[in-house]
């Protein structure tokens, strides 16, 4: 039986010498350890594909808790079972003993118990995120009936807005100029300056009298 660890952290600025010490403890070689630093949203991970490739019946892969396999628990359960079914190796979580399914694993107990702990702690992660949800949309729906609304609120323009704009379009100053006087980005600038065209084309448009106007 070869012994495997598989180690996840989400970013690469993250510190997974904690995991990889409690490998070592295990007994693991450093060649047994496999490592990837992304999310855990999916398991389309470099490291955690090397490793299913070299797992074999009767292998033992070590990992220090059930979110650094991943996120989604039904992604999870899908290759829980690959792991222990399909291929035929058992799977340690150091911080979960009864997820261990070596345990017993001559009368089957050990699959069983973990089996069925994973599809409770994947129930339970499924209903938290389903009651989060309600949550969130309940919330939001109270404070949309309050009037309060949601998205980036628009940062308010300097007070000199207008008079740098007006200088911009008759030619007079450039729009980095006129950002820099006024603390704002180029792009920021220019936009405001679009959407200041706008107002006033519209504001010309309602003030254009009808032909009926005149008889």
């Amino acid at each position: 039986m070869q012994q495997y660890g598989y180690i996840r952290v989400s970013t690469r600025d993250q510190n997974p010498e904690r995991q990889f010490l409690a490998m070592q403890s295990r007994g693991i070689p450093q060649k047994c350890i496999y490592l990837d630093k992304m999310s855990g949203k999916d398991f389309q991970r470099t490291g955690y594909q090397k490793l299913i490739k070299r797992l074999k019946k009767g292998d033992l892969l070590v990992i220090k808790s059930i979110d650094r396999l991943g996120r989604n628990y039904g992604e999870i359960l899908e290759q829980w079972r690959k792991i222990t079914r399909e291929i035929g190796a058992n799977i340690e979580v150091l911080d979960m003993p009864l997820l261990n399914t070596a345990v017993g694993h001559d009368d089957l107990t050990g699959v069983f118990i973990s089996d069925l702990v994973l599809q409770i702690l994947a129930y339970v992660a499924e209903t938290e995120r389903a009651f989060i949800h309600s949550r969130q949309s309940e919330g939001i729906a109270a404070a949309q009936a309050k009037g309060v609304r949601f998205g980036r609120h628009k940062k308010e323009v300097p007070e000199d807005f207008q008079q740098y704009y007006r200088l911009w379009t008759q030619g007079e100053i450039t729009v980095r100029q006129a950002a820099e006087k006024l603390g704002m980005s180029s792009s920021t600038f220019y936009r405001r300056c679009k959407e200041e065209e706008k107002c006033v084309t519209k504001g010309r448009k309602n003030e254009t009298p009808s032909s009926n106007a005149f008889l």
